[in-house]
């Protein structure tokens, strides 16, 4: 069955799981002012499900069972305490995925952790590692879990670019002051450009881009994305629609405005999508604008990130997270 997908029945087991996140200690270079300074957390808990448990041995966010009674938030709270030994202090909603065991079906409901209070024990004797997503030391990873270690690769920003509007030279200049301070997800997106003048921009935009480890997907276009090299390709909603599998790339993400297209991302097994028009925006001042509560109750069945579109700035960020969002999407703000 496809993450996300929302076929339920009474034998579904409720699942709260918490992704323990370590912030990246700023240096000289990466102040709490910047963007990674800021924003960045450099690792993950995973714990080893002890002897005597179905999969003992495979490493897990840690997290158990919703009981009766309990919101979400509450049954993480009880768990981790349990578990670890710690009180959450900062929990953002983040994913969640139906997953189908040969024993059981779980909806594993996730929430990012930023901040708790004590020191972490491992109560029922389990091992536990801080890890990074880019250079996992342990396995086998739970199977139900390893679709977010995909998700953790993803930043908090992603930048869609306007030269047209600021003009081409002026764009470079900002995008490589975007980078220095910690940019690393960019969308190519100039529809007022010519497909010679794209090409030729967006050429730079990689080689750039790609010298600080950040990474370039291209607007609808495929074919230009594999022809300069870029890291993948956002669909239009109209390119969503119509597709029938996931493009060939290392990251596909889509526009989406609706329930019904945020699904289909999902079925399809995209990296992830971007839900707009959060808030009223410049652009599309008559487009009536989603609001956080109708974003949230699209976001929270997703099982791939959602970012946040439509008049926002960075300050909006730990309030995207509070409604489900992976991060925030930004135009103009960007830049």
């Amino acid at each position: 069955m496809q993450p996300g997908s929302q076929h339920m029945n009474s034998c579904v087991i409720e699942v709260a799981v918490g992704v323990l996140l370590r912030k990246f200690e700023a240096d000289a270079l990466t102040s709490e002012s910047s963007l990674r300074g800021r924003y960045t957390y450099d690792s993950f808990l995973l714990a080893q499900r002890p002897e005597g448990k179905t999969y003992a041995g495979y490493w897990e966010f840690p997290g158990g069972k919703v009981e009766e009674g309990e919101t979400l938030l509450h049954a993480l709270e009880r768990e981790l305490h349990e578990e670890l030994g710690i009180k959450i202090v900062r929990a953002f909603p983040w994913l969640t995925c139906l997953h189908i065991y040969e024993h059981a079906a779980v909806r594993l409901n996730f929430f990012r952790i930023t901040e708790w209070q004590g020191e972490l024990y491992g109560k029922e004797n389990q091992q536990f590692s801080w890890q990074n997503s880019s250079s996992l030391t342990v396995s086998p990873v739970l199977p139900a879990n390893t679709f977010i270690l995909r998700a953790l690769q993803l930043p908090p920003l992603y930048a869609i670019s306007n030269a047209a509007e600021i003009g081409i030279e002026i764009f470079m200049e900002r995008l490589q002051v975007a980078l220095e301070n910690g940019l690393k997800l960019v969308q190519m997106r100039e529809p007022e450009l010519s497909r010679v003048a794209m090409r030729e921009l967006s050429l730079r935009v990689v080689k750039l881009a790609h010298v600080y480890g950040a990474q370039v997907l291209i607007n609808s276009d495929v074919e230009l994305a594999n022809e300069i090299g870029a890291d993948g390709v956002h669909l239009k909603g109209v390119q969503l629609a119509a597709c029938s599998s996931r493009p060939n790339l290392t990251w596909c993400a889509a526009s989406c405005h609706n329930a019904d297209e945020l699904q289909r991302a999902n079925d399809l097994g995209l990296d992830f999508v971007v839900l707009s028009p959060v808030l009223p925006t410049r652009s599309h001042p008559d487009v009536k604008s989603l609001g956080w509560e109708a974003f949230s109750t699209m976001a929270k069945n997703s099982a791939i990130p959602v970012y946040a579109l439509g008049g926002l700035c960075c300050d909006d960020l730990e309030k995207a997270w509070q409604y489900g969002a992976h991060g925030i999407a930004m135009l103009r703000q960007a830049w």
